[in-house]
């Protein structure tokens, strides 16, 4: 049965009344060029009788001109309907295409493969629940896969699907798939995806699109539209932080005064005690209007009017939400950047920025670094160019209330506006400034101030004194590695060394640190940098002491590594323990690695949080085919040659 045979059948309105009501779904396809991202689209709508009649014989007849699978219609260009895709044969616009099962509404965007329309990309993912990623079976996992991937994850998509495709190009081998499967499941470790699922299929001749594919039998799961239909998305949805910017103030008569808008996330009531920002004004709710009437309860995404019980001076730009659960309100922000424009982005440019229903003047005032997407390393860059990523800084011309992107998308994102031109140039994902950060600009700042000189002279003993009398020269030892590459056992046994040569040394490692001065912190990013942070601050405290630190933290991403060695400053030697991650798990006799793949704890480095390893290093251990007495020696060496050991 065809879409229009449906559509006669029931009629529009009870056709209407049937789908209306439905959950709906937000999916994209991407993936690289001519992985069959608009072919799947067409073989979903075609096998699940979404095509009109009118609309499949215009494809018909474009297949004789434009068509690449002979004398069959060619299914892609049912979605393809710019003049030049059909031409080239490739995705370059944002194709939408609406449909409804039995089961669910869907809205599905077919996005461009090729690296020159990434921004096209980023933009059909930003509203997206679920994002179907196509793998060639030919070609397997590619750079514009971990592209693709690394931008899903960056706009908070949280459920994958790993469409490999073309199976039936290598004889639906079931090998290849595993070996596609384990590079991807290796890659997407570091992008904290919660849910990813893979299906092998062909979309050319419909086997796991709408039907179960006979030439896999070795394949358990369902076809891709069962689970579509079945995905579980409604727990995503931020119901917790009432978030309502005003999109506009209504005021018809002398009797009435309203605020329109669209609730960003969260549930508001009548009678809810309300703050209204960046006034600070509060108030009480006393009606929740809509076109329909009043209601006593509105939740995300509804658009609706809110009356105040109090005058309060709100305007278009501010936000509304509850006083014990409000956003920050600050005019320096941090944030994801994708770069949109031809020309480069630069630190100092000053652009508009439009966040949620506010917009002011923003200048980038610093950019931290970018992602390099092949291998997820950060790198210092003097600009972005178009389709890069990168983390910077804002400072905006008037407070925003912002929450980050993680917690809520609404609030967490923005668009930078050219100027001159009125273009969209970058779009913007807003993370949480980290603790390490805040504390580094404050130390940044007292330096700048001429503190750390007013410092110094108040003591009357100074640093080169203290050395002279524990006759030693200092230096911080900085041991980084995976979980159980050997960084502890290494760190004490070299404590015990140097203690026997009479000098005056301490080990810091993760368990000291996180009973002691660090019991506050958790393991998320943030606090994981805190407590990498306020480890270099000891060991430079013990430095000026004429003491040495041996430092034993995991310590994986090679940026933390540098603000160490940069709080340390001279004297810091970096230390890695190398040992891949399946010689760490086997000596894993505390389950670690274990619970981490079972899905019991989260981020473990190795696992589902990234590693870096070092390349600069100034010593590099083989902790799996080396003795701790043979690696304790390599690190005394060097501090002899240094000139470290001399008494």
């Amino acid at each position: 049965m065809t879409f229009s045979t449906q559509l006669d059948d029931l009629g529009i309105e009870k056709y209407l009344e049937k789908y209306g009501e439905r959950e709906m779904l937000k999916l994209l396809t991407c993936g690289s060029v001519d992985d069959g991202k608009s072919t799947l689209i067409g073989r979903l709508l075609y096998d699940s009788d979404q095509v009109h009649d009118d609309v499949l014989e215009a494809t018909t007849k474009a297949s004789g001109k434009f068509g690449t699978t002979g004398k069959e219609v060619d299914l892609a260009l049912l979605v393809d309907g710019l003049q030049a895709e059909r031409e080239q044969g490739i995705t370059i616009d944002v194709a939408y295409r609406y449909f409804a099962t039995d089961r669910r509404k869907f809205v599905m965007a077919d996005t461009p493969g090729h690296v020159q329309y990434t921004r096209n990309m980023a933009t059909g993912a930003s509203a997206c629940d679920l994002a179907v990623i196509l793998i060639d079976a030919r070609q397997g996992v590619l750079e514009q896969t971990h592209r693709h991937s690394f931008i899903c994850s960056l706009l908070g998509i949280k459920h994958f699907v790993i469409a490999i495709n073309k199976m039936d190009l290598v004889d639906y081998s079931q090998d290849r798939f595993e070996e596609i499967r384990a590079a991807y499941t290796e890659f997407a470790a570091r992008l904290q995806v919660p849910d990813i699922h893979f299906i092998p299929m062909s979309a050319l001749v419909g086997e796991n699109v709408v039907h179960r594919g006979e030439s896999m039998p070795w394949f358990q799961g369902s076809p891709l539209l069962d689970h579509l239909e079945t995905v579980h998305v409604g727990s995503d949805r931020n119901l917790m932080d009432l978030r309502f910017p005003v999109q506009n103030v209504l005021r018809p008569n002398l009797d009435f005064r309203g605020y329109s808008g669209t609730l960003a996330s969260g549930v508001v009531r009548v009678g809810d005690k309300i703050i209204a920002l960046p006034s600070g004004k509060q108030s009480t709710v006393k009606s929740i209007e809509t076109f329909d009437g009043q209601l006593e309860v509105a939740f995300a995404p509804m658009a609706v009017v809110m009356t105040l019980n109090d005058e309060i001076d709100i305007s278009r730009g501010d936000m509304i939400a509850a006083p014990n659960n409000a956003p920050t309100l600050t005019n320096g922000v941090e944030a994801m950047l994708v770069w949109f424009n031809d020309a480069p982005m630069k630190p100092g440019s000053n652009y508009l920025i439009k966040h949620t229903t506010a917009q002011t003047s923003a200048t980038i005032t610093d950019l931290r670094y970018r992602i390099n997407v092949a291998n997820m390393h950060r790198e210092t860059v003097p600009e972005l160019g178009m389709n890069e990523v990168g983390r910077v800084r804002l400072d905006c011309a008037r407070p925003l209330a912002v929450d980050s992107y993680t917690k809520n998308h609404g609030t967490g994102s923005f668009i930078l506006i050219d100027r001159m031109t009125n273009a969209t140039v970058a779009a913007g994902m807003i993370v949480e400034r980290k603790i390490a950060e805040d504390a580094l600009k404050r130390r940044t700042d007292s330096h700048d101030a001429g503190s750390n000189v007013r410092l110094q002279d108040k003591r009357h003993i100074s640093t080169e004194q203290r050395q002279q009398r524990l006759n030693q020269k200092p230096f911080v030892l900085w041991i980084t590695g995976l979980p159980r590459s050997g960084k502890s056992s290494i760190a004490y046994e070299l404590e015990q060394r140097l203690f026997d040569k009479q000098k005056f040394v301490q080990v810091l490692d993760g368990e000291i640190l996180r009973l002691g001065i660090n019991r506050d912190l958790g393991f998320n990013g943030a606090d994981r940098w805190e407590n990498q942070r306020r480890a270099a601050e000891l060991a430079r405290l013990n430095m000026t002491m004429g003491i040495s630190t041996i430092i034993a933290l995991v310590s994986p991403l090679g940026f933390e590594r540098q603000q160490a060695r940069e709080i340390v400053g001279d004297g810091f030697h970096q230390v890695f323990c190398n040992a891949p991650l399946e010689a760490c798990e086997g000596r894993d006799t505390h389950g670690l690695y274990k619970r981490a793949r079972a899905g019991e704890i989260a981020n473990v480095t190795g696992i589902d949080a990234p590693y870096e390893e070092p390349t600069k290093a100034a010593i590099v251990l083989d902790t799996v085919n080396d003795s701790i007495d043979t690696n304790v020696q390599k690190i005394l060496d060097h501090l002899s040659n240094n000139g470290l050991l001399e008494s």
